[in-house]
């Protein structure tokens, strides 16, 4: 997803080159783009110079919606996930002494997570107009 963050308004990016620049097995990526792109994350394009492009701006992309497309609920016990279906799984829940940790666990992660946008997570971009900086020297008068 940095990758992808990356390239954002350059056009798709191929998992070749993805791969490539990340130093990942292209048959690992092809599996988690399908779990991406059912969350609605990115789109895919196909031909020649087609590939993979984020669906949104890195900006509206939590941390948290990549993690849970890719992995499911936060949740670092099944009793405390942050996914209701889950959550019931365990029928010791409500007497449990040792979920109402699980649960501050679960909920700082996630505070963590989504207040962290992908765009956090991608340098930004410098013009390179920008990387000539102009010195206290440059236009001074010089001596004879």
């Amino acid at each position: 997803m940095v990758q992808l963050g990356r390239h954002y308004g350059t056009g798709p990016a191929s998992l070749a080159e993805i791969a490539a620049e990340e130093d990942l097995p292209r048959a690992y990526l092809e599996q988690l783009v399908v779990s991406l792109r059912e969350a609605g994350l990115v789109t895919s394009t196909r031909g020649a110079h087609g590939g993979y492009e984020l669906a949104r701006t890195p900006e509206t992309i939590s941390m948290a919606e990549v993690l849970r497309a890719l992995e499911g609920p936060i949740a670092p016990m099944l009793c405390a996930s942050d996914d209701p279906e889950h959550a019931n799984l365990c029928d010791r829940s409500s007497r449990c002494t040792v979920n109402v940790l699980w649960v501050r666990v679960r909920d700082a992660v996630a505070g963590a997570l989504d207040s962290m946008t992908l765009a956090d997570l991608v340098p930004a971009r410098i013009a390179t107009a920008d990387l000539i900086q102009p010195t206290a020297l440059q236009g001074a008068p010089t001596a004879p």
